[in-house]
């Protein structure tokens, strides 16, 4: 089984498939195009009769019951689109077999090594199959593990009948890392009552809340005079640009805070004298303190306009989603449902909330209850991920224990 799953994972992987912000297109890449055809193709060979792709991208498929209506239909989700901010095209994925703890060298001419010195989780998978970069790309676990993982467990659904359990619809989306991953998705289609997305870190970590997030472009407009017969004339609005994250908390920024500590992070900079743009991520737990951090932008940006000039600022607050948890609360017996899958397949769960965002939070406010499981990965979005091939078969066992459970206590129920 390892083996099917490491060659299933391996082979989306090397499609490029990082979601574009600029493009108004649904799926904003070509990538996610191809991939989700391929997995439409997939899901065909495998039994799923009704598997489609929708003019946005979106992927779908249901795998039938065995068991009587009263079983509720429950649905699994996973996003096509690995994150912009690191190259995803060309990935060379490393099979590290046998891992015996020691640093794994991931482009030896440019001198790249995942050393478990500086990633000491790395200790926890000696012996086991460990898939890492070439050290020049991401990996794409973040979310293709959790594709790999949905469509490894359609599969043993599909072939084992000897549990009963109701329809399972599953869902692949697009553009997820760049906010959109909900915006098309139809839930009254979809037809489940309830969700989960499998695009979760560790093995065991099981998600109910997310951050509340805003997107917010700092626009400064500055005055170019020749820097000769500059004095009191010349506004630069990089040193406006560069005064305005100053005054935002230097402790308060993603390298200096965990777990319900939300922060500010301004991740994208670009300009000259004459003009500069800014963005800045806002992110809490905490919806008082969501709107406070919000209300703090504000206030810088009118401090800065009296100090240089009306309109020399301009803030644009984009709120993205907002945290599931209370959606989730008046349902969470699906907390419950996956906490005790997790159980079964000998793993401690391990319930946090999450620092980001999922589909589920914004498919929670849109009347799909969606908490988010483990995918098995580490070091997402970057160079150094790596994801071992055993957390991922747990990650498959876990969601066909999720459908046991879910026809289980529906048979209990009636």
């Amino acid at each position: 089984m390892n083996e099917k799953l490491l060659e299933r994972f391996l082979r989306y992987v090397r499609i490029g498939t990082a979601s574009d912000d600029k493009s108004d297109n649904s799926p904003t890449t070509e990538g996610q195009i191809l991939l989700g055809r391929l997995l439409r193709d997939e899901m065909e060979e495998i039994g799923i009769t009704d598997a489609s792709v929708d003019e946005n991208g979106y992927v779908t498929g249901t795998i039938p019951g065995n068991a009587g209506p009263e079983v509720p239909v429950i649905g699994f989700i996973a996003h096509l689109d690995t994150s912009p901010e690191m190259p995803g095209d060309n990935v060379n994925p490393q099979v590290i077999r046998n891992y015996n703890g020691d640093q794994i060298p991931l482009n030896k001419k440019q001198g790249i090594i995942l050393s478990p010195s500086e990633f000491p989780e790395l200790r926890n998978y000696i012996g086991q199959t460990i898939i890492t970069t070439d050290g020049t790309t991401l990996l794409g676990a973040d979310n293709k593990a959790g594709i790999a993982e949905i469509m490894t467990a359609a599969e043993i659904l599909l072939k084992r009948r000897d549990f009963k359990h109701g329809n399972v619809r599953i869902c692949f989306t697009p553009d997820e890392e760049i906010g959109r991953g909900a915006n098309r998705f139809n839930v009254k289609n979809f037809g489940a009552e309830f969700a989960y997305t499998i695009d979760g870190g560790e093995p065991g970590s099981l998600e109910y809340e997310t951050f509340n997030a805003a997107s917010v472009t700092v626009t400064i407009q500055g005055k170019s005079i020749h820097p000769g017969i500059a004095k009191n004339q010349m506004i630069n609005s990089i040193n406006v640009a560069n005064e305005f994250c100053n005054l935002l908390p230097r402790a308060e920024r993603p390298e200096h805070t965990e777990g319900y500590e939300g922060y500010f992070h301004v991740y994208d900079i670009k300009g000259g004298v004459d003009s500069t743009t800014m963005k800045v991520l806002v992110r809490d737990h905490s919806g008082e303190k969501f709107q406070a951090r919000k209300n703090l932008l504000l206030e810088i940006t009118e401090w800065l306009n009296r100090r240089y000039g009306d309109n020399s600022i301009t803030l644009n607050i984009r709120d993205e989603y907002y945290n599931m948890r209370q959606r989730i609360e008046p349902f969470m017996h699906i907390v419950k449902i996956a906490e005790e899958a997790i159980e079964r397949c000998g793993i401690k769960p391990v319930i946090t909330p999450v620092r980001g965002g999922t589909d589920g939070a914004r498919l929670s406010y849109m009347g799909l209850p969606c908490p988010n499981v483990f995918t098995g990965g580490h070091n997402f979005h970057g160079r150094f991920e790596f994801i071992p091939i055993e957390s991922m078969q747990k990650a498959v066992e876990v969601i066909c224990e999720i459908v046991k459970i879910n026809a289980e206590k529906s048979d209990r129920s009636t």
